[in-house]
């Protein structure tokens, strides 16, 4: 059974950055992807980065490219969100999602979620 347990999130002032981790069990290869999705009330979700585990290509939204750094690691089995330059327009639940196979860095395409973990970004 797949789990993804995530961790980070918090309060960041406005310029300021954070990092969230995923880790993911369950999977019995590499063969597999993991996004970092993110949504705000009344709006629907939406992808922020996403990575394949076995070659590590990624993929980053508009909205965050330049100010996201998306990598598998520090552990096996992790993956880890670094955004920088935080604004109010990041303020969201942020969920980690995964699925098997090679795909697009879409939520229907993804068949595992974590509970989420909000980021406020306030001072």
């Amino acid at each position: 059974q797949v789990q993804l347990v995530e961790s980070g999130g918090g309060l960041v002032q406005p310029g300021g950055s954070l990092r969230l981790s995923c880790a993911a069990s369950g999977f019995s290869s590499d063969n597999y992807a993991i996004g970092w999705f993110r949504q705000v009330p009344g709006k629907e979700r939406e992808a922020v980065s996403c990575i394949r585990r076995s070659d590590a290509s990624t993929y980053y939204a508009d909205a965050v490219k330049g100010r996201a750094t998306i990598s598998r690691g520090p552990t096996k089995n992790t993956v880890t969100l670094q955004l920088n330059s935080l604004g109010p327009e990041d303020t969201a639940v942020y969920y980690c999602a995964a699925t098997r196979g090679h795909v697009r860095c879409v939520t229907h395409e993804y068949d595992y979620w974590g509970q989420g973990t909000q980021v406020t970004v306030s001072s």
